[in-house]
């Protein structure tokens, strides 16, 4: 049996593509900033004083990264409306993706935290830096430079795991394959275009993340 590839009958349906490709690119970034943002914020919490504040970080963490992604984007757009809080498909994927990361990259920060020398702290405290500011200026900067490709690889992995909001009807680029394969009838064309736009897009956030380290880590932290 054969089968010959009709790439051709596509053509009409490029729109659907661009659409989902910017969908996806735009929850990719938006994620990403605020997952990022998240597990910096925990990953300070989880080092304070303040005992309740550390454990209610290590709970979340925990929890995230113990069940199913799917799962969490199901109970945030299917579960919170029964507590009032409805939300629209696109925001409870931004929210899931957001909160999914923070949970990652708190736990990858961490690891890079741990790894500073006591003495650096000590300094700050001689130098008469708050706890604040030795944890931004001095421990923080050489953790990020420690564990950056750990974070760059699951800022990709959630870039990834996108995919999975399409369960949800956000309209990203595998609801669009999803909706020309019904349509044309070209199941695996659409399949293998899909696959490598997605192999693209990873190409291109490891380029982009390379090219910022450069930017930001002008020189080796030890």
């Amino acid at each position: 049996m054969s089968y010959q590839l009709n790439f051709s009958g596509l053509t009409p349906y490029m729109p659907e593509f661009v659409s989902g490709l910017q969908t996806t690119i735009e929850l990719t970034l938006i994620s990403t900033v605020g997952g990022l943002a998240l597990g910096t914020a925990c990953a300070a919490l989880n080092i304070s004083r303040y005992t309740a504040c550390s454990r209610l970080c290590s709970c979340y963490i925990e929890v995230i990264r113990n069940t199913p992604f799917i799962v969490q984007l199901f109970f945030i757009f299917f579960g919170l409306p029964a507590l009032g809080v409805k939300l629209s498909a696109w925001e409870a994927g931004v929210i899931a993706m957001v909160i999914n990361l923070g949970a990652y990259s708190a736990e990858i920060l961490r690891s890079g935290i741990a790894a500073t020398p006591k003495g650096q702290w000590e300094a700050g405290r001689t130098l008469g830096l708050t706890h604040g500011q030795i944890f931004c200026r001095i421990i923080l900067p050489p953790a990020y430079c420690r564990v950056y490709p750990s974070l760059v690889s699951q800022c990709i992995i959630v870039m990834l795991g996108s995919a999975v909001v399409s369960q949800i009807s956000v309209e990203d680029l595998t609801f669009a394959a999803n909706f020309v394969q019904s349509r044309s009838f070209l199941s695996f064309e659409s399949y293998i275009v899909t696959a490598l736009i997605y192999l693209v897009l990873a190409v291109v956030m490891r380029q982009l993340f390379a090219w910022l380290k450069r930017r930001v880590f002008r020189y080796s932290f030890r």
